[in-house]
């Protein structure tokens, strides 16, 4: 499958009203797929879940018709309440993606001096998926009770708001404010 006939999906960046708040603009890069004015799309993740439709596309302070991958874009979208989308979300073709609150991850430690610490069953972490930033909790696999710096290991993890994940999803957390490590999601509950 090509880039431009996966289903759309874009990172909320910025928020920004439009027309005494009758529209909102919605900044951020298309990691996949292609919008065109017109088009529904759904908010998804941080308590989303409304379907939209594309009013107007801006690249650049233009107008254009469509826009595909790898483009940084402006969506105008109407009759959104304010506060309602935010940072974080995604918007997407509807029903191509779902926000989940739990999954099971593999994730690396970064080295002691570069952030990495010992990780152990209940620590409170600050997941970085996408646009979202949102604390978790996770728990390591039932015969491990530590991981150390440079280390790998399979977690999972209770996340304190939904946000749009798919197998396969990369992310990146901090551990007590500083960089942690990496992982990337291994499977989500059906």
């Amino acid at each position: 499958m090509t880039a431009g006939s996966e289903p759309f999906l874009m990172c909320v960046e910025d928020v920004f009203d439009r027309n005494q708040g009758r529209m909102v603009l919605l900044t951020g890069r298309i990691e996949r797929g292609r919008v065109r004015e017109g088009d529904m799309v759904e908010t998804v993740g941080l308590d989303g879940g409304t379907l939209l439709p594309v009013r107007g596309i801006e690249v650049h302070h233009r107008r254009i018709d469509d826009a595909g991958a790898d483009t940084h874009v402006g969506l105008l979208l109407p009759g959104v309440a304010s506060g309602s989308i935010e940072r974080g979300q995604v918007l997407a073709a509807p029903g191509s993606v779902a926000a989940h609150a739990r999954f099971t991850a593999d994730i690396a430690l970064l080295a002691e001096d570069h952030g990495g610490a010992d990780i152990r069953s209940g620590e409170r972490l600050q997941f970085h998926v996408r646009t979202a930033v949102v604390r978790g909790t996770v728990m390591l696999a039932p015969d491990t009770d530590v991981l150390p710096p440079l280390h790998r290991g399979t977690v999972t993890a209770a996340l304190e708001r939904p946000v749009a994940l798919e197998e396969g999803q990369p992310f990146a957390f901090r551990h007590h404010g500083r960089a942690a490590g990496t992982g990337t999601v291994t499977r989500l509950p059906n």
